[in-house]
């Protein structure tokens, strides 16, 4: 491993002990903020790190500065490519989190800190060892535990049940308003940084939540990005993990470089025709290829079962097969690491197999 990519990783494995010791401390002075921002810190170190160890570059072209926070999840995902979509929703929450607590103001249950940090450890306990081939169990005090032995509930309803305590804070007769902004705000910033928006919501925002929460709008409604992801909990004791999904179905997006207040991936429901805007020609026409050499490609990589790329749609009589964006990309890395003849030559193998008997 080359040294920078070592010390990197060292001052992320100590930022992540520090927002450990924060967790399990006994004082509440500061204690979100620091789990946060420590948790934040440790991330930017590894995944520079991990850029570096991948062969990548952490400095842009006669720029003194290294790159910042997104734009090391974005070689994740797609230079270097160590990352998934779901680890990316995962990075993405905690830097909008971090973002809140350290230039405004952020207050957070006890259950989401858990979950987030919780999360966290599990992430970077995922990306050390597929990375670095190494145990974070190894870089821990004996003493330490990894932010809790056992997850209080399930994470959704969690959510769900904080939704319900601000429409009880709402209810004729409490008019507790401060209070139910404060639960709402954390929850904003959750599902906005899921939605690929870092917002810090105003008082007015969180006001006219509350409103439509009293009106009768479902937590679905209200905080789409939040419900189109699960929280899934595995291991006990030490072992314990806490991953996020996204739910079958729902495609996660990159969102363009350089868009206002945007993050670098999201995942939505969306309106799946303009989702799914290509249909065979269009995708051949933007490959440049043609169309059974866009067939080819499709089959060798399975693009018709994948739903970030491809879904069929039935209207009367008649399916028709549609294609996302993320097919293009698909396919060009195909076209580009082993060339369209070895897929062609790939295809035609593919279909002989089908065709014995």
């Amino acid at each position: 491993m080359k040294k920078e990519a070592r010390l990197l990783k060292a001052k992320a494995v100590a930022s992540l002990l520090l927002s450990i010791d924060h967790f399990n401390r006994l004082s509440d002075v500061g204690r979100v903020e620091s789990v946060l921002i420590l948790m934040d810190h440790a991330f930017e170190m590894l995944l520079k790190s991990a850029i570096l160890n991948e062969g990548g570059r952490i400095r842009e072209p006669r720029e003194v500065n290294t790159i910042g926070f997104d734009a090391c999840v974005r070689r994740g995902l797609s230079t270097e490519r160590f990352l998934t979509d779901e680890q990316a929703l995962v990075l993405q929450t905690i830097n909008g989190l971090r973002d809140a607590a350290q230039h405004h103001l952020l207050e957070l249950s006890e259950g989401q800190l858990y979950i987030h940090a919780q999360s966290g450890v599990t992430l970077f306990r995922d990306l050390l060892r597929a990375v670095f081939g190494e145990n974070l169990a190894t870089m821990l005090p004996e003493r330490a535990l990894p932010i809790s032995t056992v997850a209080p509930i399930d994470p959704i309803s969690m959510f769900a049940e904080e939704v319900e305590e601000v429409r009880r804070l709402l209810a004729p007769g409490r008019r507790r308003h401060a209070e139910a902004a404060a639960k709402l705000r954390g929850l904003a910033i959750v599902n906005g940084a899921l939605e690929g928006e870092f917002i810090q919501p105003s008082e007015r925002q969180l006001s006219q939540l509350g409103q439509k929460l009293v009106s009768g709008s479902t937590f679905d409604d209200l905080f789409p990005g939040i419900s189109a992801v699960s929280f899934n909990s595995d291991g006990e004791g030490a072992d314990v993990s806490l991953r996020i999904t996204k739910n079958e179905g729902i495609p996660v997006h990159l969102v363009p470089e350089g868009t206002s207040a945007g993050g670098v991936i999201a995942v939505k429901r969306v309106d799946e025709l303009g989702f799914y805007n290509l249909s065979h020609s269009d995708l051949a026409g933007k490959l440049k290829l043609s169309p059974i050499k866009t067939t080819a490609a499709i089959a060798v990589l399975g693009l018709k079962e994948d739903l970030d790329c491809s879904k069929a749609f039935k209207i009367g009589r008649s399916v028709f097969q549609r294609y996302s964006q993320k097919s293009i990309d698909r396919i060009r890395a195909l076209v580009q690491d082993r060339g369209i003849e070895d897929v062609w030559t790939e295809y035609r193998a593919l279909q002989s197999q089908k065709r014995k008997p």
